[in-house]
């Protein structure tokens, strides 16, 4: 269950960094704001993986041999996007105004990774839906934080926060190898 809570941490930084953007740009109800963007970020950051787990449910039989190094390589790479796109521009700077669309677009970006990460939860011995959960929960406060600490206009935690969701996944992709080799 710590590998569940670790997982759904460094899933939720990708959210946790555009939400930071949002509460910078925003003009809005900071709260309704908050809530919306932890709603919507924490819904797709839990149905995503559900996606992946499921579809590597069918997968297993294929890959069942080798089945932690595509779990590995799968959170090595996404962790190197994380961390590659910190450095990047932001999409959330070029909104002004931020509707339940550009919400449900961003919310879809950043949970796809998660779905690539859901492949992963068929190697813990636990429940699915709990983890489901847990992520998406997790995702929720970190959004609704990250709006709240960006309407103080405090941007530096932005690409901090994805560097460490970043390292995190590969951590775990390492782990994952080193207890199947």
């Amino acid at each position: 269950m710590f590998e569940v809570i670790i997982l759904a941490i460094a899933l939720s930084m990708d959210a946790f960094a555009v939400s930071i953007g949002l509460g910078i740009k925003s003009n809005e109800n900071l709260k309704v704001l908050a809530l919306k963007a932890g709603l919507y970020f924490g819904f797709f950051q839990a149905f995503m993986p559900f996606i992946g787990y499921f579809g590597g449910v069918g997968l297993k039989d294929y890959i069942g041999g080798f089945d932690y190094w595509v779990a590995f390589i799968l959170l090595f790479i996404i962790g190197g996007k994380m961390i590659y796109e910190a450095y990047e521009e932001n999409t959330e700077d070029e909104i002004a105004k931020v509707s339940n669309k550009i919400l449900l677009t961003l919310a879809i970006a950043t949970s796809i990774d998660a779905m690539a990460a859901g492949f992963t939860l068929q190697l813990f011995d636990l429940n699915v839906y709990l983890s489901l959960l847990i992520i998406g929960v997790t995702t929720f406060i970190f959004s609704f934080i990250g709006v709240m600490i960006g309407s103080k206009g405090t941007s530096k935690y932005e690409s901090k926060a994805e560097i460490l969701g970043g390292i995190v996944l590969i951590i775990i992709g390492f782990k994952i190898l080193l207890e199947n080799l």
